[in-house]
């Protein structure tokens, strides 16, 4: 899994799984196509353990992956249709765990009414002008 570009070359994503799903059973119906290298449920974090309804199988050849797609879009799986296709690279931008609004310059563009000044923060260092 070092070499993202070819990891994502090789892996389908599965859509519109049902909740009963396991990674066991995703696997189970994809091995016919290849040897596979790994299989994961997207986890709800608010839930007990359920899954989003899709999940990724990482094949070992870039053509098993397309033998699975060819054969498994659209395809009915525990009594659902499901979708498989090329999974796209996970995109990570830079600053993205940080909220949008944790920007200074972003609250005084979104957050600060127009007709009203922008007030600069109170702290230690620059404490406010004396009451008259």
């Amino acid at each position: 899994m070092a070499n993202n570009n070819n990891e994502s070359k090789s892996t389908v994503y599965v859509g519109g799984l049902d909740q009963d799903m396991t990674e066991e059973l995703l696997h189970a119906a994809f091995i016919p196509f290849g040897d596979i290298v790994s299989v994961q449920l997207a986890v709800d974090p608010g839930t007990h353990n359920q899954h989003k309804g899709y999940g990724f199988v990482e094949f070992e050849e870039e053509a098993d992956c397309d033998a699975a797609i060819d054969n498994m879009h659209q395809a009915e799986l525990h009594g659902k249709v499901i979708k498989v296709n090329k999974a796209k690279p996970h995109r990570v931008l830079a600053g993205s765990n940080r909220a949008v609004w944790s920007d200074d310059a972003w609250l005084q563009q979104h957050a600060m009414p127009k007709d009203e000044p922008a007030v600069e923060a109170q702290s230690p260092t620059n404490p406010p002008p004396p009451s008259p």
